[in-house]
């Protein structure tokens, strides 16, 4: 009987211990989790990092398609500041790609710029309307004069992920 007690602490003990060595998996708020075991918070459809191409080689890849499945790493450089529900990924040559939500099912971080990002999903060509441009523009809280230079539509390489990947600091 007097053993109770102290076997009861030994088992608790040992189940804290346990406890405290599993991964640990926190919600983000933005609608993911983040991952401290791979260092990684994780938007939409569940994804992986293996067999990403570099953002660089998206326009090479999508020359002569409408359209094509990819998984694909870059360098976030914007990320729409109302919601978190677009973001831009830099493709090389100055020029960026638009991130958008499938299904707008899920947001991301809106102090993600400037971290590195995996997107799975579809890349395509896609003409961006004059509203849109503007629309797009007063998101990423750019000044009523910015906005009221945008006059043309704009033919841009677009993606919809299905699942991202963003890298922790």
């Amino acid at each position: 009987m007097k053993n109770v007690p102290l076997l009861a602490a030994l088992f608790l003990l040992a189940l804290l211990g346990e406890l405290c060595t599993r991964p640990c998996k926190t919600e983000h708020p933005a609608s993911g989790h983040h991952d401290h075991q791979h260092a990684y918070s994780h938007f939409g459809d569940s994804i992986s990092p293996d067999g990403a191409i570099a953002a660089a080689q998206v326009a090479e890849q999508l020359k002569g398609k409408d359209s094509l499945a990819l998984k694909v790493s870059g360098i976030i450089n914007s990320v729409c500041q109302k919601k978190g529900c677009w973001m831009e990924m830099e493709i090389g040559d100055g020029k960026t790609m638009r991130v958008t939500f499938k299904d707008y099912a899920f947001f991301v971080p809106k102090d993600a710029s400037g971290k590195v990002a995996i997107v799975e999903g579809y890349v395509y060509n896609d003409t961006i309307s004059v509203e849109e441009l503007r629309h797009y523009a007063e998101d990423a809280g750019q000044s009523k004069e910015e906005i009221e230079k945008i006059t043309a539509p704009e033919v841009e390489i677009s993606f919809e992920a299905r699942g991202v990947i963003i890298e922790n600091e």
